[in-house]
C-alpha cells in the first residue's frame, strides 16, 4: 500500500489510504494518519471524495500536500474508528 509521509505542525505523518469498505465505497475514501510507533503511535481518521480518480492509492498520489493537510484538519483520533481496529 502506498505511503505518503508529511510534516504536520513540526511531526511527521505516515498517511495511507485505509483499505476499509463502507456503503459509500465507490466515492469515499478512508486516510489514516500514524505518527509514531508502539504504544506512543497516534492514529487519525478522516475519510474522503476524490475529484478525478476512483482509485484510493491514486487519488492519495494525486493530492497536493495542501490537501492532504486540509484532510489532516478534519481528521479525528481513531479511538473509535473502523479503520484503525475498533469494533463495538
Amino acid at each position: 500500500m502506498p505511503t505518503r509521509r508529511l510534516e504536520i505542525d513540526g511531526r511527521t505523518w505516515a498517511i495511507y489510504p485505509s483499505g476499509y469498505i463502507t456503503q459509500y465505497d465507490a466515492d469515499e475514501f478512508g486516510l489514516l494518519f500514524v505518527h509514531g510507533t508502539g504504544e506512543d503511535r497516534e492514529v487519525r481518521v478522516t475519510r474522503y471524495s476524490p475529484g478525478r480518480t476512483r482509485s484510493r492509492e491514486q487519488a492519495l498520489a494525486e493530492m497536493s500536500d495542501a490537501d492532504v493537510r486540509r484532510l489532516f484538519g478534519l481528521s479525528q483520533p481513531s479511538v473509535r474508528s473502523p479503520e484503525a481496529g475498533y469494533a463495538p
